[in-house]
């Protein structure tokens, strides 16, 4: 499967630790994934993620707040206009944004998602889940093939 990129090629070589939380999240489990992220930011950490949940998005706004290298993949093309949070951090030189899918792919699914989480595993030397819904894509995917990444938050 072809890549495409935008932004800095060089943050894949870095240490990365993947971020996902399912859709559906308990409320305790919450301020655990928004420490985690001050923390990460903090400690300079390339965090790599789809940042589609609503917990993935606050995630995503909390690391924008640093200074530390981000990795987006998507679970659809590339868009032709970049969101204004991006701007900065892609001028800086510490965010990269990759999709598998080609521009035409412009909504995501449960097929794109999956594909995604998939390639996010792959690149990441550590994958962290905030949470995981029983029976849910991300519940599914490690218990296939990264047992051994995984550090639950909740």
């Amino acid at each position: 499967m072809k890549l495409e990129y935008l932004g800095n090629k060089k943050l894949l070589k870095l240490h990365k630790i993947a971020f996902l939380c399912s859709r559906k999240t308990p409320a305790t489990v919450v301020l655990n994934c928004y420490d985690w992220a001050i923390e990460q930011r903090e400690k300079g950490t390339c965090v790599i993620g789809g940042f589609q949940s609503k917990i993935e998005k606050d995630v995503l706004h909390y690391l924008l707040k640093g200074t530390q290298p981000i990795i987006v993949v998507l679970a659809r093309g590339l868009k032709n206009r970049l969101e204004h949070q991006f701007k900065k951090p892609l001028e800086q030189g510490r965010l990269l944004i990759i999709s598998p899918f080609k521009s035409d792919i412009k909504r995501v699914s449960v097929k794109t998602a999956d594909i995604r989480n998939r390639i996010m595993a792959e690149l990441a030397d550590k994958v962290v889940v905030g949470y995981a819904s029983k029976g849910g894509l991300i519940n599914e995917l490690f218990k296939e093939i990264v047992s051994k990444k995984i550090s639950y938050l909740g």
